[in-house]
């Protein structure tokens, strides 16, 4: 299993770490809210702890309360006052936006669906948990694979599982012929991200698996994540969602340079350690959360 990266520390998160005892971040309490999954939930606890480690005031009780429609209506009723949201979906499935490829562009799209609700979307991560197309680590070093246009070279070499809307899903079966040369009519057909997906590659039924960039058994089975070279797949960053009225409760710039500076040390290889470690190895999120930020030297109330 691999270990958290020593990553290492800005100026920035350094001094947080040192201040943290020592500095109030206002009066306003932070109510923290997450989908009910447990990668939404680790990172609601990552804020959670990070903001307590800066002094902040926080409420846990909206972490895991439920689906995107749970915590959005929460959000906007101020029941919450944060959440971690991955900004392609929340934008389609939340607020009826067309997201795309392009990271920026889905934030401020975002941005402009929640300014009218004085909800601001803080920065986003590097880390993504979208459509990913993964191999086994001897198939990825019998061809040389790094990257969708290495495999387009050899895909009639290879077995595929694709997911079962992928024939008639534009950024599936389309976008792969469009941007690769892709075209696995006859491939097998499972729902994405799922147990019979990962089993498929696992058991050497098939060679190229549609799976979710952060799967856990990316992490076990030492598989490979190709990566889309060419932008293919909608951009699903995390960021955190604030209210507004939070915001002007406390020390906005000390909060929003917390939550953006951790924010910018999350990726994807990071969320999919932390998604693991609590689904799969079966630790409380809390130690999952603790853990991590004391790897990258952030300790404190709530992270010591």
């Amino acid at each position: 299993m691999r270990v958290f990266r020593r990553l290492a520390l800005g100026a920035s998160v350094l001094a947080l770490a040192l201040s943290a005892c020592s500095t109030g971040g206002g009066g306003a309490t932070v109510k923290i809210g997450s989908d009910g999954f447990d990668e939404a939930r680790v990172v609601a606890e990552v804020y959670a702890q990070l903001l307590e480690a800066a002094g902040f005031t926080v409420e846990r009780t909206g972490i895991g309360m439920g689906t995107r429609a749970v915590t959005k209506a929460a959000l906007e009723s101020g029941q919450i006052n944060l959440k971690p949201e991955y900004i392609g979906s929340g934008l389609a499935q939340g607020y009826g936006g067309e997201s795309t490829n392009n990271s920026d562009t889905n934030k401020q799209r975002l941005q402009d669906k929640l300014t009218p609700l004085n909800i601001t979307v803080l920065d986003y991560t590097p880390a993504q948990d979208t459509n990913a197309f993964v191999v086994r680590r001897e198939t990825a070093e019998q061809y040389n694979l790094a990257t969708m246009t290495d495999v387009s070279a050899v895909q009639d070499e290879l077995k595929w599982a694709l997911a079962t809307d992928c024939p008639t899903n534009p950024v599936c079966a389309a976008a792969l012929k469009d941007a690769y040369g892709i075209d696995q009519p006859d491939a097998t057909l499972l729902d994405a991200c799922s147990g019979p997906m990962a089993d498929a590659l696992l058991n050497k039924t098939v060679d190229v698996a549609e799976l979710c960039s952060t799967s856990p058994e990316i992490i076990v089975n030492d598989w490979v994540r190709l990566d889309d070279d060419k932008q293919t797949q909608p951009a699903d960053n995390l960021a955190p969602l604030v209210r507004n009225d939070l915001l002007s409760g406390l020390d906005r710039t000390k909060f929003e340079k917390t939550l953006n500076d951790i924010s910018a040390k999350i990726d994807t290889d990071t969320l999919g350690q932390l998604y693991h470690d609590v689904t799969i190895d079966k630790k409380d999120i809390a130690v999952v959360a603790r853990e991590w930020l004391q790897s990258i030297g952030i300790t404190g109330p709530g992270a010591s």
